[in-house]
């Protein structure tokens, strides 16, 4: 019966730290993409300022060349987060199933110690009724 409590607790740790990761991954997801977005304004705010929206011209603003290289970066990395995102959630989901595995035979073995106690508890009765009936 320990075994079993310490399993279920177990499985229900794993699914929550693998919940964790899930939402973990997605707030970055997030903030890179409010960063780019943020990028994406200094970029076209530079390039107003300068007159020059063509980064292959020579006069083409130094800033918005890099940032416009950071905001690519970003992206990237958000794109890898989002392959972290499908494996995490893909663990996630094989953590829920393995905890419900558990949780179901926990309560397939609690229902038929429960069933195996009434039948004896049946029994006892039918055995003090019987007493009684020959007395």
């Amino acid at each position: 019966m320990k075994s079993r409590d310490t399993l279920i607790r177990l499985r229900r740790f794993q699914v929550d730290e693998k919940r964790r990761r899930v939402t973990q991954i997605e707030m970055m997801i997030a903030d890179f993409a409010r960063m780019a977005a943020e990028l994406d304004r200094e970029i076209a705010q530079e390039e107003q300022r300068a007159g020059i929206s063509d980064p292959a011209h020579f006069a083409y603003p130094t800033y918005a060349r890099a940032a416009a290289q950071r905001r690519d970066n970003i992206r990237h990395s958000a794109s890898d987060l989002d392959a972290q995102l499908a494996e995490a959630k893909a663990a996630l989901a094989e953590a829920f199933e393995e905890l419900k595995k558990v949780e179901i035979l926990d309560d397939r073995e609690r229902s038929a110690e429960r069933a195996a106690e009434t039948a004896r508890d049946q029994a006892e009765m039918d055995a003090i009724g019987l007493n009684r009936a020959r007395a």
